[in-house]
């Protein structure tokens, strides 16, 4: 079976709490990603948040607000669901399963983001479709919990 490293896309994009959501939004536009790990630093990379696309639609655009001038921190979600790299790759889906998720963060022992998988790894990655299909029709359950 495979390992979290050897599924995730490594050194994701990063951005810090401080950060505008707009420059948020124009890196998920140009690296065609939906979501960001928000980081305490550059020089940590600790993971202390996360902001996906469906937060800067809901939160900003949802609310009227100027994406200009809203910070990460206002609109990432501070409640993580992470993995470590050497974990197996069914408890990642085991995770995004359970709690409904498009996408992990795999972090060290010190929560340092060294990674993430998402659903599109996992369907081009690991050779079982209908484990895929399994994991996708789970996440995609509204109102489950």
């Amino acid at each position: 079976m495979h390992t979290c490293e050897s599924v995730m896309t490594k050194n994701p994009i990063c951005c810090r709490p401080s950060d505008s959501v707009m420059k948020v939004a124009q890196w998920m536009k140009r690296e065609n990603i939906g979501s960001i790990p928000v980081i305490e630093n550059n020089e940590t990379r600790k993971l202390v948040g996360i902001v996906t696309d469906r937060d800067l639609a809901l939160r900003i655009v949802g609310q009227g607000l100027d994406p200009k001038s809203v910070q990460v921190e206002e609109v990432m979600t501070y409640k993580l669901v992470t993995c470590r790299p050497d974990d197996d790759i069914q408890r990642a889906l085991d995770m995004m399963s359970e709690h409904q998720l498009r996408r992990i963060p795999i972090v060290n022992d010190d929560n340092k983001i060294l990674g993430i998988i998402a659903q599109a790894d996992v369907a081009t990655r690991v050779n079982q479709p209908e484990k895929t299909a399994e994991i996708v029709k789970d996440i995609s359950q509204t109102g489950k919990k």
